[in-house]
């Protein structure tokens, strides 16, 4: 790898061993994947995937120890992802004990995030992106962020530049100011490998269709056609709403870093067809394949016939547009049903800013008297215990249904499973 002289004297340890080590890691990081050079971040913010405090990871908090002690610090603020842990999602006395005792550092971490750099006590969502979170990049910007939802995110739809980084890594790129250049940093990297053509007769559901493709192209660039005919040509707020939940499963149930839609996302337009790489494998999506799909989905829970005890929505978290529609259509949808409450306990779950913002409207009194809890948790690190594990939880994320034990219904089913209940 070719470094600059500013580079390479902090390879030399110009700024003292502890930022050399920063980057002598990146250099070798950029050497696995033959990157030749270093380049200079040129976003505002970072995003880190890591915002749980496990006791587990004593490693990671010696390591930002040492990063402090050091005053080796992130050249620029942060976000980072959803906290753990929310007094007001339902548990049990022994999941709060067992929440207690997996989570005995989270005090410790989140210190420690506020002296590297978080940009807020707000800072706290896998949809950092978010307008109201303040964390947006512009096209071409380069980033060093982890948390594989934002990533495809920040690529596909804003058009920057991150490869699917880990998280450690993604601090390391903060702290030096500088990322290794190879993947989706590069023009050859974001060509695509797939082309997909949708062919279905109904609009498919996002979180669906993500995973069809992701589990078909795994870590590969999708270039997909005909889905501009159901979400339109615009980014508008139910286009990104859509992308951000068809991403993220691209991501979890594959590994996409970056996806094209014919004209919709910036590339795209820009580009079209050129796109496409040489020899590019062709994938046909219809109801059928979808139908298949969903249908090959395992579920593991103990008592197949069990009645749900809880329902998670938003992984990732939700837009401020997607909790005004669902508060209209759970009400809707218990009116219709007869009830005034759901009859299944969920979980609407989105960014503190989003949050913050829904409460200034009508919407937030209106879900609340739904039964519905709005919070900021992360379901993952909910559901990721052995109590929880056992519990026969649902939801509409695909991401969320491939890392836990949560059962996958599409977003229409949910509804009414919620507001009828389930004999």
């Amino acid at each position: 790898m070719i470094l600059t002289k500013e580079q390479q004297a902090l390879l030399d340890g110009e700024k003292g061993e502890t930022m050399a080590k920063v980057m002598k890691t990146l250099v070798m990081y950029g050497d696995t994947f033959n990157a030749e050079r270093m380049v200079p971040i040129t976003s505002t913010y970072g995003h880190t995937v890591i915002s749980f405090g496990i006791g587990a990871m004593k490693p990671v908090y010696e390591l930002y120890e040492k990063l402090l002690l050091d005053n080796a610090v992130s050249q620029q603020k942060f976000s980072a992802d959803p906290r753990p842990l929310d007094k007001n999602v339902p548990s049990s006395f022994l999941q709060d004990v067992v929440f207690k005792f997996m989570y005995n550092q989270q005090k410790r971490y989140e210190e420690q995030l506020d002296k590297l750099g978080i940009m807020s006590e707000d800072a706290y969502t896998c949809a950092c992106y978010l307008p109201e979170v303040g964390n947006t990049p512009k096209r071409g910007d380069i980033l060093s962020w982890a948390e594989s939802s934002a990533v495809v995110y920040a690529n596909s739809v804003l058009g920057a530049r991150c490869n699917r980084n880990s998280g450690i890594i993604d601090m390391m790129g903060s702290v030096a100011g500088f990322v290794p250049e190879f993947g989706f940093l590069t023009d050859e990297g974001r060509k695509a490998d797939w082309v997909v053509e949708i062919r279905t007769e109904k609009m498919p559901e996002a979180q669906l269709l993500g995973s069809a493709i992701g589990m078909k192209v795994l870590e590969k660039v999708p270039y997909i056609k005909g889905l501009d005919k159901w979400i339109g040509k615009e980014l508008n707020d139910n286009a990104c709403a859509y992308l951000k939940d068809f991403g993220a499963a691209t991501a979890s149930n594959g590994s996409v870093g970056l996806y094209h839609i014919e004209n919709l996302t910036p590339e795209a337009v820009d580009y079209g067809e050129k796109l496409i790489g040489e020899g590019a494998s062709v994938y046909v999506i219809d109801d059928a394949e979808l139908d298949r799909v969903k249908n090959s989905y395992p579920c593991i829970w103990k008592d197949l016939d069990a009645k749900p005890k809880l329902c998670f929505m938003g992984c990732p978290h939700m837009t401020l547009q997607q909790l005004k529609d669902w508060t209209v259509r759970v009400e809707e949808s218990l009116k219709i049903a007869g009830n005034k409450k759901v009859q299944i306990p969920t979980v609407f779950t989105s960014a503190p800013g989003v949050i913050r913002e829904f409460k200034e409207t009508e919407y937030a009194t209106r879900l609340e008297a739904t039964g519905i809890i709005l919070s900021y948790i992360c379901p993952l690190m909910y559901m990721n215990n052995p109590l929880s594990k056992k519990m026969p939880v649902i939801t509409s994320s695909n991401k969320l249904r491939t890392y836990t034990s949560a059962r996958f219904y599409l977003d229409d089913e949910i509804l009414k499973m919620i507001t009828k209940g389930v004999q």
